[in-house]
Protein backbone atom coordinates (compact mmCIF):
# COMPACT_ATOMS: atom_id res chain seq x y z
CA UNK A 1 0.00 0.00 0.00
CA UNK A 2 3.30 2.32 0.70
CA UNK A 3 4.00 2.18 -3.20
CA UNK A 4 0.59 3.88 -4.07
CA UNK A 5 -1.00 7.18 -2.77
CA UNK A 6 -4.56 5.69 -1.96
CA UNK A 7 -5.66 9.27 -1.26
CA UNK A 8 -4.75 10.34 -4.81
CA UNK A 9 -6.64 7.18 -6.16
CA UNK A 10 -9.74 7.97 -4.56
CA UNK A 11 -9.73 11.65 -4.90
CA UNK A 12 -9.30 10.81 -9.04
CA UNK A 13 -12.18 8.05 -8.24
CA UNK A 14 -14.58 10.72 -6.43
CA UNK A 15 -13.99 13.28 -9.54
CA UNK A 16 -14.66 10.61 -12.10
CA UNK A 17 -17.80 10.04 -10.46
CA UNK A 18 -18.86 13.58 -9.70
CA UNK A 19 -18.21 14.73 -13.48
CA UNK A 20 -19.96 11.46 -14.64
CA UNK A 21 -22.83 12.55 -12.54
CA UNK A 22 -22.73 16.02 -13.79
CA UNK A 23 -22.57 14.75 -17.25
CA UNK A 24 -25.21 12.38 -17.65
CA UNK A 25 -27.51 13.69 -15.21
CA UNK A 26 -27.10 17.45 -16.33
CA UNK A 27 -29.05 16.70 -19.68
CA UNK A 28 -31.58 14.86 -17.92
CA UNK A 29 -32.06 17.84 -15.28
CA UNK A 30 -31.70 20.14 -18.20
CA UNK A 31 -34.94 18.61 -20.17
CA UNK A 32 -37.03 19.10 -17.04
CA UNK A 33 -35.59 23.04 -16.74
CA UNK A 34 -36.62 23.32 -20.25
CA UNK A 35 -40.16 21.68 -19.44
CA UNK A 36 -42.04 24.67 -19.06
CA UNK A 37 -41.62 26.41 -22.07
CA UNK A 38 -41.85 23.57 -24.55
CA UNK A 39 -43.83 24.39 -27.40
CA UNK A 40 -47.01 21.83 -26.47
CA UNK A 41 -47.55 18.35 -24.82
CA UNK A 42 -46.33 16.12 -27.86
CA UNK A 43 -42.80 18.16 -27.13
CA UNK A 44 -42.84 17.14 -23.48
CA UNK A 45 -43.31 13.59 -24.14
CA UNK A 46 -40.69 13.09 -26.46
CA UNK A 47 -38.40 15.17 -23.33
CA UNK A 48 -39.35 12.61 -21.27
CA UNK A 49 -39.15 9.80 -23.38
CA UNK A 50 -35.66 10.51 -24.63
CA UNK A 51 -34.30 10.22 -21.03
CA UNK A 52 -36.40 7.28 -19.75
CA UNK A 53 -34.27 4.34 -20.16
CA UNK A 54 -31.41 5.97 -18.48
CA UNK A 55 -32.50 8.94 -16.20
CA UNK A 56 -32.63 6.54 -12.91
CA UNK A 57 -29.38 5.20 -13.49
CA UNK A 58 -27.27 8.02 -13.77
CA UNK A 59 -27.75 8.83 -9.79
CA UNK A 60 -25.61 5.95 -9.74
CA UNK A 61 -22.63 8.34 -9.67
CA UNK A 62 -23.69 10.55 -7.23
CA UNK A 63 -24.05 7.65 -5.27
CA UNK A 64 -20.18 6.49 -6.03
CA UNK A 65 -19.35 9.73 -5.11
CA UNK A 66 -21.03 9.88 -1.93
CA UNK A 67 -20.11 6.52 -0.76
CA UNK A 68 -16.69 7.11 -1.86
CA UNK A 69 -16.42 10.32 0.11
CA UNK A 70 -17.84 9.14 3.81
CA UNK A 71 -15.46 5.54 2.92
CA UNK A 72 -12.36 7.28 1.91
CA UNK A 73 -11.97 11.21 3.37
CA UNK A 74 -14.37 11.16 6.14
CA UNK A 75 -13.68 14.30 7.47
CA UNK A 76 -14.85 16.47 4.37
CA UNK A 77 -18.33 14.27 5.18
CA UNK A 78 -18.06 15.51 8.88
CA UNK A 79 -17.27 19.31 7.34
CA UNK A 80 -19.27 19.37 4.83
CA UNK A 81 -22.44 18.36 5.40
CA UNK A 82 -23.23 20.47 8.73
CA UNK A 83 -22.18 23.12 6.47
CA UNK A 84 -24.24 22.44 3.40
CA UNK A 85 -27.12 20.70 5.48
CA UNK A 86 -29.36 22.74 3.91
CA UNK A 87 -28.01 23.08 0.35
CA UNK A 88 -27.88 19.11 0.13
CA UNK A 89 -31.56 18.99 1.71
CA UNK A 90 -32.99 20.83 -0.79
CA UNK A 91 -30.88 18.85 -3.72
CA UNK A 92 -32.25 15.38 -2.66
CA UNK A 93 -35.84 16.94 -2.22
CA UNK A 94 -36.28 18.32 -5.54
CA UNK A 95 -34.25 14.76 -7.10
CA UNK A 96 -36.82 12.73 -5.07
CA UNK A 97 -39.85 14.86 -6.38
CA UNK A 98 -38.55 14.68 -9.95
CA UNK A 99 -38.45 11.00 -9.72
CA UNK A 100 -42.12 10.01 -8.30
CA UNK A 101 -42.95 13.27 -10.85
CA UNK A 102 -41.28 11.36 -13.59
CA UNK A 103 -43.22 8.10 -13.24
CA UNK A 104 -46.56 9.58 -12.50
CA UNK A 105 -46.67 11.99 -15.26
CA UNK A 106 -46.67 9.03 -17.85
CA UNK A 107 -49.78 7.65 -15.64
CA UNK A 108 -51.78 10.16 -15.05
CA UNK A 109 -54.42 12.22 -17.28
CA UNK A 110 -56.20 14.89 -15.38
CA UNK A 111 -53.66 15.37 -13.21
CA UNK A 112 -50.82 15.63 -15.61
CA UNK A 113 -50.28 19.14 -15.70
CA UNK A 114 -49.51 19.47 -12.40
CA UNK A 115 -46.99 16.43 -12.23
CA UNK A 116 -45.44 18.38 -15.55
CA UNK A 117 -44.83 20.92 -13.20
CA UNK A 118 -43.15 19.11 -10.32
CA UNK A 119 -41.15 17.68 -12.34
CA UNK A 120 -40.04 21.02 -13.82
CA UNK A 121 -39.66 22.71 -10.39
CA UNK A 122 -38.29 19.54 -8.76
CA UNK A 123 -35.54 19.73 -11.58
CA UNK A 124 -34.57 23.43 -11.19
CA UNK A 125 -34.27 22.65 -7.78
CA UNK A 126 -32.09 20.26 -7.67
CA UNK A 127 -30.13 22.11 -10.02
CA UNK A 128 -29.85 25.67 -8.18
CA UNK A 129 -28.66 23.74 -4.63
CA UNK A 130 -26.38 21.58 -6.84
CA UNK A 131 -24.71 25.34 -8.28
CA UNK A 132 -25.12 26.78 -4.61
CA UNK A 133 -23.01 24.09 -3.12
CA UNK A 134 -20.23 24.24 -5.89
CA UNK A 135 -20.21 28.13 -5.47
CA UNK A 136 -19.81 27.44 -1.41
CA UNK A 137 -16.92 25.05 -2.08
CA UNK A 138 -15.07 27.86 -4.08
CA UNK A 139 -15.94 30.61 -1.38
CA UNK A 140 -14.37 27.91 1.11
CA UNK A 141 -15.71 26.92 4.93
CA UNK A 142 -14.98 28.26 8.07
CA UNK A 143 -13.29 25.49 10.19
CA UNK A 144 -11.73 25.18 13.64
CA UNK A 145 -10.05 21.72 14.54
CA UNK A 146 -11.83 19.60 11.88
CA UNK A 147 -15.07 21.16 12.62
CA UNK A 148 -17.55 23.64 10.99
CA UNK A 149 -17.86 26.45 12.77
CA UNK A 150 -19.94 28.61 10.15
CA UNK A 151 -23.55 29.28 9.86
CA UNK A 152 -26.55 26.89 8.82
CA UNK A 153 -26.89 29.64 5.78
CA UNK A 154 -23.32 30.65 5.16
CA UNK A 155 -23.33 28.19 1.71
CA UNK A 156 -26.44 30.98 0.12
CA UNK A 157 -24.54 34.19 -0.45
CA UNK A 158 -24.94 36.32 -3.74
CA UNK A 159 -21.70 34.13 -5.12
CA UNK A 160 -23.68 30.83 -4.70
CA UNK A 161 -26.68 32.18 -5.76
CA UNK A 162 -25.09 33.23 -9.41
CA UNK A 163 -23.16 30.09 -9.31
CA UNK A 164 -26.57 28.40 -8.92
CA UNK A 165 -28.02 29.79 -11.41
CA UNK A 166 -24.64 29.26 -13.62
CA UNK A 167 -25.53 25.62 -13.27
CA UNK A 168 -29.29 26.10 -14.19
CA UNK A 169 -28.42 27.85 -17.47
CA UNK A 170 -25.30 25.33 -18.18
CA UNK A 171 -27.52 21.88 -17.30
CA UNK A 172 -30.42 23.38 -20.04
CA UNK A 173 -27.90 24.17 -22.57
CA UNK A 174 -26.93 20.50 -21.79
CA UNK A 175 -30.49 19.45 -21.99
CA UNK A 176 -30.97 21.40 -25.33
CA UNK A 177 -28.14 19.73 -26.89
CA UNK A 178 -29.79 16.44 -26.02
CA UNK A 179 -32.83 16.94 -26.96
CA UNK A 180 -31.55 18.39 -30.68
CA UNK A 181 -29.77 14.86 -30.90
CA UNK A 182 -32.78 13.45 -29.69
CA UNK A 183 -35.77 14.33 -31.83
CA UNK A 184 -36.81 15.58 -35.30
CA UNK A 185 -39.27 18.30 -36.55
CA UNK A 186 -40.82 21.00 -34.62
CA UNK A 187 -39.38 19.61 -31.35
CA UNK A 188 -35.60 19.26 -32.62
CA UNK A 189 -35.89 23.29 -34.59
CA UNK A 190 -37.37 24.69 -31.01
CA UNK A 191 -34.14 23.37 -29.25
CA UNK A 192 -31.68 23.96 -31.59
CA UNK A 193 -33.42 27.67 -31.42
CA UNK A 194 -32.06 27.74 -27.83
CA UNK A 195 -29.21 26.60 -27.89
CA UNK A 196 -27.19 30.29 -28.73
CA UNK A 197 -29.30 32.00 -26.18
CA UNK A 198 -28.34 29.33 -23.27
CA UNK A 199 -24.78 29.59 -24.18
CA UNK A 200 -24.63 33.32 -23.94
CA UNK A 201 -25.90 32.75 -20.93
CA UNK A 202 -23.43 30.31 -19.66
CA UNK A 203 -20.84 32.49 -21.19
CA UNK A 204 -22.18 35.39 -19.63
CA UNK A 205 -22.00 33.52 -15.66
CA UNK A 206 -18.30 31.99 -16.16
CA UNK A 207 -16.82 35.65 -16.72
CA UNK A 208 -18.54 37.19 -14.05
CA UNK A 209 -17.75 33.67 -11.79
CA UNK A 210 -14.44 33.99 -13.12
CA UNK A 211 -13.67 37.87 -12.28
CA UNK A 212 -15.71 37.37 -8.85
CA UNK A 213 -13.63 34.32 -7.50
CA UNK A 214 -10.22 36.24 -6.72
CA UNK A 215 -12.00 38.68 -4.75
CA UNK A 216 -13.02 35.93 -2.60
CA UNK A 217 -9.77 34.30 -2.06
CA UNK A 218 -6.40 35.73 -3.42
CA UNK A 219 -4.90 32.80 -3.32
CA UNK A 220 -6.97 31.22 -6.58
CA UNK A 221 -5.86 34.14 -8.56
CA UNK A 222 -1.98 33.93 -7.44
CA UNK A 223 -2.56 29.79 -8.32
CA UNK A 224 -3.72 31.22 -12.09
CA UNK A 225 -1.15 33.61 -12.64
CA UNK A 226 2.21 31.36 -10.99
CA UNK A 227 1.03 28.49 -13.69
CA UNK A 228 0.07 30.74 -16.47
CA UNK A 229 1.39 28.20 -19.35
CA UNK A 230 -0.56 25.16 -18.09
CA UNK A 231 -3.26 26.19 -16.39
CA UNK A 232 -4.62 28.67 -18.63
CA UNK A 233 -5.23 25.89 -21.19
CA UNK A 234 -8.54 24.74 -19.51
CA UNK A 235 -10.42 28.07 -20.02
CA UNK A 236 -9.03 28.21 -23.42
CA UNK A 237 -10.71 24.73 -24.01
CA UNK A 238 -13.81 26.06 -22.51
CA UNK A 239 -14.13 28.83 -24.84
CA UNK A 240 -12.91 26.63 -28.19
CA UNK A 241 -15.87 23.99 -27.10
CA UNK A 242 -18.12 27.14 -26.56
CA UNK A 243 -17.38 28.10 -30.20
CA UNK A 244 -17.81 24.37 -31.55
CA UNK A 245 -21.34 24.45 -29.92
CA UNK A 246 -22.31 27.54 -31.55
CA UNK A 247 -21.34 26.24 -34.85
CA UNK A 248 -21.98 22.78 -34.85
CA UNK A 249 -25.08 24.02 -34.04
CA UNK A 250 -25.66 26.53 -36.56
CA UNK A 251 -24.99 24.01 -39.27
CA UNK A 252 -26.52 21.03 -38.09
CA UNK A 253 -23.99 18.45 -36.23
CA UNK A 254 -25.98 17.07 -33.63
CA UNK A 255 -23.73 14.69 -32.17
CA UNK A 256 -20.52 17.46 -32.06
CA UNK A 257 -22.81 19.88 -30.45
CA UNK A 258 -23.73 17.86 -27.38
CA UNK A 259 -20.38 16.51 -26.98
CA UNK A 260 -18.99 19.82 -27.18
CA UNK A 261 -21.24 21.09 -24.78
CA UNK A 262 -20.00 17.99 -22.41
CA UNK A 263 -16.69 19.22 -23.31
CA UNK A 264 -17.46 22.43 -22.01
CA UNK A 265 -18.20 20.94 -18.67
CA UNK A 266 -15.53 18.80 -18.36
CA UNK A 267 -12.86 21.91 -18.64
CA UNK A 268 -14.58 24.23 -16.18
CA UNK A 269 -14.95 21.55 -13.82
CA UNK A 270 -11.24 20.71 -14.12
CA UNK A 271 -9.87 24.36 -13.96
CA UNK A 272 -12.12 24.34 -10.42
CA UNK A 273 -10.15 21.19 -9.36
CA UNK A 274 -7.20 22.92 -10.62
CA UNK A 275 -8.03 26.19 -8.91
CA UNK A 276 -8.31 24.84 -4.98
CA UNK A 277 -6.22 21.19 -5.96
CA UNK A 278 -5.00 20.09 -3.13
CA UNK A 279 -7.63 21.66 -0.70
CA UNK A 280 -10.63 18.94 -0.49
CA UNK A 281 -12.47 21.44 2.36
CA UNK A 282 -11.09 25.31 1.24
CA UNK A 283 -8.82 26.96 2.83
CA UNK A 284 -6.93 24.57 4.76
CA UNK A 285 -8.16 21.61 4.60
CA UNK A 286 -6.17 18.99 2.15
CA UNK A 287 -7.20 15.61 0.97
CA UNK A 288 -4.13 14.09 3.00
CA UNK A 289 -5.29 15.68 5.98
CA UNK A 290 -8.61 14.78 5.46
CA UNK A 291 -8.07 11.15 4.40
CA UNK A 292 -9.17 7.82 6.46
CA UNK A 293 -6.55 5.22 7.12
CA UNK A 294 -4.63 3.67 4.63
CA UNK A 295 -6.43 0.10 5.67
CA UNK A 296 -9.76 1.46 5.09
CA UNK A 297 -9.11 3.00 1.57
CA UNK A 298 -7.40 -0.06 0.60
CA UNK A 299 -10.23 -2.21 1.49
CA UNK A 300 -12.82 -0.08 -0.29
CA UNK A 301 -10.95 -0.08 -3.38
CA UNK A 302 -11.08 -3.33 -4.02
CA UNK A 303 -14.89 -3.51 -4.05
CA UNK A 304 -14.44 -0.19 -6.01
CA UNK A 305 -12.55 -1.86 -8.69
CA UNK A 306 -15.08 -4.74 -8.93
CA UNK A 307 -17.90 -2.74 -9.16
CA UNK A 308 -16.82 -0.03 -11.41
CA UNK A 309 -16.44 -1.73 -14.76
CA UNK A 310 -19.71 -3.36 -14.12
CA UNK A 311 -21.47 0.16 -14.03
CA UNK A 312 -19.60 1.69 -16.77
CA UNK A 313 -20.50 -1.72 -19.18
CA UNK A 314 -24.35 -1.37 -17.98
CA UNK A 315 -24.53 2.24 -18.84
CA UNK A 316 -22.42 1.96 -22.21
CA UNK A 317 -24.37 -0.75 -22.94
CA UNK A 318 -27.93 1.00 -22.16
CA UNK A 319 -27.47 4.59 -24.47
CA UNK A 320 -26.17 1.68 -27.12
CA UNK A 321 -29.91 0.17 -26.78
CA UNK A 322 -31.42 2.71 -26.94
CA UNK A 323 -29.74 5.11 -29.45
CA UNK A 324 -31.26 6.58 -32.24
CA UNK A 325 -34.26 9.51 -32.89
CA UNK A 326 -37.58 9.40 -30.58
CA UNK A 327 -40.33 10.74 -32.50
CA UNK A 328 -43.68 11.90 -31.02
CA UNK A 329 -46.09 9.04 -29.88
CA UNK A 330 -43.05 6.87 -29.49
CA UNK A 331 -41.19 6.20 -26.50
CA UNK A 332 -39.50 3.92 -23.65
CA UNK A 333 -43.13 3.75 -21.92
Amino acid sequence: MEMFDLSLIWAVIIAVGVIMYVLMDGFDLGLGILFPFAPDEDARDVMMNSVAPVWDGNETWLILGGAGLIGAFPLVYTILLPALYLGVFLMLAGLIFRGVAFEFRFKSHRSKRYWSLSFAGGSFLAAFAQGCVVGAYIQGFDTANGVYVGGAFDWLTPFTILTGIGLVVGYALLGATWLVLKSEGHVRDWARALVPKLLLGVLAVFVIVSLWTPWIDRGVFDRWFDHLQVIWLLPGGALLCALGIFLSNRHGREGAAFMLTLGLFVCTYLGLIVSRWPYVVPPKITLWDAASAPESQFFLLIGVLFVLPIVLVYTAWSYWVFRGKVRVGEGYH
